[in-house]
């Protein structure tokens, strides 16, 4: 299975002047043959809360959201983290979700991502209406369909690299193939570091150890929720380059939480919040384009 290229550090671009990549062929390339598709992957007629079948958008999105809100609290005191949110991630793209403190976006992240629930709207993974199902089969479609990388890693100092890896497919009763472990481990950089623990590795390597563990289940899409904010600048640009690496030559759909302008450079599209609700969809901005409209924010 062919995950990722080697990452070599000779060939990371630590800088990226002009603040993008250059263009590709589109959203989509190389999608068909993705080894991120998973065998098993939704059709239009999974079952919904009340037993009914769900028909699909039909707009080729492989994540989406419409009229999506979250409140935490009630009254008064009640917190609308999201104010009627819609917005779809294309297969193939790097899209980056920005904003200023409180803006919403990692709830946003979340909401899409499975992993909390919308106070009202529908979030679809292809045509499957995921916001409306139990928490049991949600679990189930979640672990098979997106992978969620961390800022703080999330890995268990006891186990080692390969046992970090391996550990939500064990849970789910669905261990990955020990070859696919090792090749999800060279493709990012670190073969022959199966052995180690995670207190052995510098950050910028822990974090290449979370991106493995989510993507060895080859999920549909795959959530970053800050995935450079505790490393190094040089060492971020090495994590970036390898998110960008995935949807440039595997199809990969990323979406990434980020407050850094300069990460956002590596994104195909940037989506800024404001107050819960999104006040500008950028096409692939450069790093200074993003920080003009976050400051306009007071972000």
């Amino acid at each position: 299975m062919r995950l990722l290229r080697p990452v070599q550090a000779c060939d990371m671009p630590f800088s990226n002047p002009h603040g993008r990549f250059p263009a590709h062929d589109g959203p989509g390339t190389g999608a068909a043959a993705s080894p991120y598709r998973p065998g098993g992957a939704l059709d239009a007629t999974t079952p919904s809360r009340d037993g009914t079948a769900d028909a699909a958008p039909g707009d080729g999105a492989v994540a989406r959201c419409d009229d999506l809100h979250r409140r935490y609290g009630r009254g008064a005191n009640a917190v609308h983290a999201l104010r009627g949110v819609t917005v779809a991630f294309a297969p193939g793209t790097f899209t980056a979700v920005m904003g200023p403190s409180g803006s919403g976006k990692t709830t946003l992240l979340h909401c899409v991502a499975g992993m909390d629930r919308p106070t009202s709207g529908t979030v679809w993974w292809g045509p499957t209406e995921v916001s409306r199902l139990r928490e049991r089969r949600l679990a189930e479609l979640r672990r098979a369909e997106v992978g969620f990388v961390f800022q703080s890693f999330n890995l268990m100092p006891a186990m080692t690299v390969e046992q970090n890896v391996t550990l939500p497919g064990r849970l789910a009763g669905r261990p990955p193939e020990r070859t696919a472990v090792r090749e999800a481990l060279r493709q990012v950089g670190l073969g022959g570091r199966e052995r180690h623990r995670p207190g052995q590795l510098s950050g910028g390597q822990q974090q290449r150890v979370a991106i493995a563990r989510a993507l060895v289940s080859r999920p549909r899409v795959l959530f970053a929720d800050e995935p450079t904010g505790a490393l190094d600048r040089r060492t971020g640009m090495e994590i970036l380059s390898l998110l960008r690496a995935g949807v440039e030559e595997q199809g990969q759909t990323c979406v990434m939480v980020t407050h850094d302008p300069v990460a956002a450079g590596y994104a195909d599209r940037v989506v800024v919040l404001a107050d819960g609700v999104i006040v500008d969809d950028l096409d692939r901005p450069s790093a200074a384009a993003v920080s003009a409209r976050l400051s306009r924010l007071g972000g």
